[in-house]
């Protein structure tokens, strides 16, 4: 069994109702001194090498000391100071947890400053749902899941049209271009109806929207099967396309920058043309137990709650729906704290949540704030006994993610540039616990150095384990992230930054609805906030790890691994359509490339520290932080040219049947000609070669 760096649950450094054993004695604090004073005696004696062996006892007592000062009651009380008030993006209280985040990292010693913007948000001034059943009786649903608070915002979908519509309703189950044609196989339109859809796996609220719209429903409304936790919940969210400020596209949305007007094509294409709203999963069966009209296709049996007498309409059931909403400018405000490093600076390692919720925001995002607040505490005692990270570390608290990730894409946009020279990585947290079970995705050369990160913490749940243990006993996957639903879609598919998405537990009931509480929290997620600990652990090693060793922890042949088995699915789901051939001699020659930067680097990590490595460590860093980049196409995704990974990145089609290689997932999607995946397969066959160039290092 893989032992974790500290056998204790976190301090408690409050009296509080979280049960805890002792806290660890001062040795940690009082060791790392005195490597630090034995490492700097050596150094001024021994300037041009260092052992090996002190550097590596120096980095496991800094670990110890991260791990063992940490506080379940401490972020608790984060968690709690978050949440008092709902805070959605650009509202008077969410003035609050800016100054919050602010003054902690302020607090701490830490260089704090602002990053701010200018957005177009979009906020319900009215909104109504109306049903008139066969019998003639009508019924005006509550749209209203809050506990009574004024400042929760009614549910609603941001970007929705204002306008009114009246018609039918046809079921059209998840929404997808399956569920139609299966309604069509049964002789169902929902041409001039109002759509009543269950939110799915794989379509989210604004494909849902989208396809509605192009088959010539008059509105959509859309519900969730968890009933938010048996309260009758409503789910919130953004219907917009894309991601990023919509009127500044392409381009940081900075005060006084240029704004396209809402009647640019630019801009008015990001928005559905339908209206649409969310329901409670209660209202929801009121309006499917009166429908009429074709039983639900046999294959939406059995799935949630839908049954074998489940009609789909149109019957008799009419639904009056009516939304208008406001699309305002407001300041988005990031919070970005630096940390400089000693020996890089000029590179950097970030850790980034963002801070605003539809509602209080417990889990979705202010767990992760709370985690990454609590990072920044442990940072500062690290600091204090004297440590120096090599390279800088950036700690980012993003605004108006819910309404499309704004506040990090147009940080990304503004620095795409520099983060391309000097991004090491990008770690994110949105909701670091929605429940149990660690959960991950990563690009393939950061899988190695999460496992070893998960080794290295206790797990939550069962203290004679680590996380890594548990992990690989009930999930042992690391996802790839081609998802657009957090923060790391800027960083990742279009600037080309390394990084990993972390979160416990693989769903909650009360997401986006008024009661992700604290309450919520400590009653059903993570009671004694062991689960926050540990997320705050492994995140805080990895930034700790990528921004102290001297060679990246990356291992490029897990990404040629990876590239082999995306190859091989896709051959097979082709059957001989196209060639794959091109891919597969990009892919070698990668695998090569991997192979030797690979050995170089366990090279320069076994041989003894001398400063006449410091510019082969340098360059071969350098060329491992670039990989990355090479995937990266200036055209971007066909229908989707903003996000310009070719390896993962979000496919235009919803259709698309692969997690990986967008553009030919699309084209494959969209029944093109064999010319056509051909391209598609060229140009990623161009990125993987491109990768190699940037990994290999020098010129043809």
């Amino acid at each position: 069994m893989s032992q974790p760096l500290t056998a204790t649950r976190p301090t408690n450094a409050a009296t509080s109702i979280f049960p805890l054993r002792q806290p660890p004695p001062p040795l940690c604090s009082f060791l790392f001194i005195i490597v630090l004073i034995v490492a700097t005696f050596y150094t001024l004696h021994h300037p041009d090498a260092t052992p090996p062996l002190l550097f590596s006892h120096n980095a496991l007592t800094l670990r110890r000391l991260f791990l063992s000062s940490a506080s379940n009651a401490t972020i608790s009380s984060y968690l709690r100071a978050l949440t008092r008030h709902p805070h959605l993006a650009g509202t008077k209280p969410s003035l609050d947890t800016l100054s919050y985040v602010t003054n902690h990292f302020q607090s701490l010693g830490l260089d704090t400053h602002l990053a701010e913007y200018e957005a177009l948000l979009s906020y319900p001034a009215h909104i109504s749902v109306a049903a008139r059943f066969s019998n003639n009786t009508t019924v005006e649903f509550d749209l209203n899941d809050g506990p009574g608070d004024d400042d929760v915002v009614r549910p609603y979908h941001a970007y929705s049209p204002s306008g009114s519509a009246q018609g039918n309703v046809v079921f059209v189950n998840h929404g997808e271009e399956r569920d139609y044609r299966a309604l069509e196989l049964i002789g169902v339109s929902v041409r001039d109806c109002v759509v009543l859809a269950r939110k799915g796996e794989f379509l989210g609220r604004g494909g849902i929207v989208k396809i509605a719209e192009a088959k010539g429903a008059l509105g959509v409304l859309i519900y969730a099967d968890n009933d938010g936790g048996g309260f009758g919940g409503i789910e919130r969210g953004t219907v917009m396309r894309g991601i990023g400020d919509p009127v500044s596209p392409g381009w940081p949305g900075v005060v006084g920058g240029e704004k396209l007007s809402l009647e640019d094509d630019r801009v008015a294409r990001r928005f559905p043309k339908i209206p649409s709203l969310p329901l409670s999963l209660r209202n929801a069966e009121i309006i499917l137990a009166s429908l009429g009209g074709a039983r639900a296709p046999v294959e939406w049996w059995n799935s949630g709650r839908i049954g074998s007498g489940q009609r789909v309409g149109p019957g008799q059931t009419v639904v009056n729906m009516t939304l208008q909403g406001e699309l305002t400018m407001k300041k988005v405000r990031n919070v970005v704290a630096t940390i400089r490093g000693s020996e890089e600076p000029d590179r950097y390692v970030i850790l980034g949540n963002h801070r605003d919720a539809w509602t209080y925001g417990a889990v979705d995002p202010n767990s992760g704030t709370s985690a990454l607040l609590d990072i920044g505490r442990r940072f500062s005692v690290l600091l204090k006994s004297g440590w120096r990270p090599r390279r800088t570390v950036l700690l980012c608290s993003w605004d108006a993610e819910e309404f499309g990730m704004i506040g990090s894409t147009e940080w990304v946009e503004e620095n795409v540039l520099n983060l391309g020279a000097s991004a090491v990585a990008y770690l994110n947290v949105d909701c670091a616990v929605q429940g149990s079970g660690f959960f991950a995705g990563a690009t393939p050369q950061l899988d190695g150095l999460l496992l070893d990160a998960l080794k290295l913490v206790q797990d939550p749940d069962d203290v004679a384990l680590t996380v890594e243990e548990t992990f690989k006993s009930q999930n042992n996957i690391i996802e790839r992230l081609s998802r657009v639903d957090s923060d790391f879609s800027g960083f990742l598919h279009h600037a080309g930054i390394p990084s990993i998405d972390m979160y416990y537990g693989a769903d909650y009931p009360v997401y986006h609805t008024a009661f992700d509480s604290y309450d919520w929290m400590i009653r059903n997620a993570d009671p004694l906030f062991h689960r926050h600990v540990a997320m705050a652990g492994i995140w805080g090693l990895l930034g700790i790890i990528l921004a102290d060793e001297p060679v990246l922890p990356f291992n490029y042949i897990s990404y040629a691994e990876q590239l082999q088995a995306h190859r091989d699915a896709l051959s097979k789901l082709l059957q001989g359509k196209a060639s794959v051939d091109p891919l597969s001699m990009a892919i070698q020659e990668f695998s090569l490339v991997a192979k030797e930067a690979q050995d170089e680097a366990k090279k320069l990590k076994e041989q003894a520290y001398n400063k006449n490595d410091v510019a082969k460590r340098r360059e071969l860093n350098d060329r491992m932080m670039l990989g990355e980049r090479g995937f990266l196409d200036s055209e971007g995704i066909k229908g989707k040219e903003w996000f310009k990974h070719l390896v993962y990145g979000p496919a235009a089609e919803p259709e698309s049947k692969l997690g990986f290689f967008p553009g030919i997932a699309d084209a494959i999607a969209t029944n093109s000609s064999e010319g056509m995946i051909e391209h598609e397969i060229w140009r990623v066959a161009r990125a993987i070669q491109r990768a190699s160039r940037a990994l290999k290092g020098g010129f043809t």
